[in-house]
């Protein structure tokens, strides 16, 4: 079986994010870069079904700046047995739609029987993305899985909602996305880091996947405005003279809080 994971280098979630003003894209350099904590949970499950099942490989991919390479690296360093990182200057600022379209063409390239993702990236946290790439691949999806079952015929998985829990089920080819209910990823060992080097690493452009970004048949979007967001303005006191109930209560109803 081979098994491709989605992964993501995004800023340092513990660190400051913001947007440039110039660009309305996220300043990658306002603070340190990580592979996706997210991404390393998909790849965690991957990994685990490969040491239980002989014969599976475990297969990286990204589409990051080339300046990630180090990041999506990590992913080897753990225990995949490739990457595939697609970089090309025509992708920045890319939208869900064209990263969708870019993913799946490098996927279909790669080849696949099982795909696993996060069920969102900490940085632009749309949510839609594997279901998106599994459109486009015309394959099922089973997604926001808090458990997964994989297995050569087909993927199984706990989704939760509001009331209750589902068990949804699908066979391979599929995609499918994780939670953070999923356990921690391993941390590379120094054996794990040596061996990352002499893995392939394969890195793709527009032009290897034969995708145009500026093409109109495949959603694309820019930023119009941007600003920086106000400072935060003091709250209001309330001082108890005996009337504090009544202000309290006219405050919320001025602000519509009730």
């Amino acid at each position: 079986m081979k098994i491709v994971v989605l992964v993501k280098e995004v800023p340092d979630t513990y660190g400051d994010r913001k947007l440039s003003l110039e660009t309305g894209l996220a300043d990658r350099g306002a603070s340190e870069s990580v592979l996706d904590e997210i991404g390393e949970r998909s790849l965690e499950v991957a990994l685990s079904y490969a040491d239980a099942n002989a014969g599976t490989e475990v297969v990286v991919l990204s589409m990051t700046p080339e300046s990630a390479s180090a990041t999506v690296r990590k992913g080897l360093a753990m225990g995949a047995a490739a990457a595939v990182q697609v970089a090309d200057e025509g992708l920045l600022g890319a939208d869900m739609g064209l990263t969708a379209e870019v993913l799946a063409a490098a996927l279909r390239r790669t080849g696949f029987d099982l795909v696993i993702a996060g069920n969102q990236s900490t940085d632009g946290s749309g949510g839609v993305l594997p279901v998106m790439v599994a459109e486009l691949l015309d394959v099922p999806a089973a997604t926001y899985l808090n458990a997964v079952e994989i297995s050569e015929a087909g993927v199984s998985g706990v989704r939760a909602s509001d009331g209750a829990t589902a068990t949804v089920s699908a066979s391979l080819p599929a995609v499918i996305s994780i939670t953070e209910a999923l356990p921690d990823a391993r941390f590379p060992n120094f054996k794990g880091i040596m061996a990352a080097k002499k893995k392939p690493f394969e890195v793709l452009t527009l032009d290897d996947l034969g995708i145009d970004p500026h093409d109109s048949d495949a959603s694309r979007s820019i930023v119009i405005g941007l600003s920086e967001k106000p400072p935060r303005q003091a709250g209001t006191k309330i001082v108890d003279e005996g009337d504090a109930g009544e202000k309290l209560a006219e405050f919320l109803i001025q602000n519509r809080l009730v």
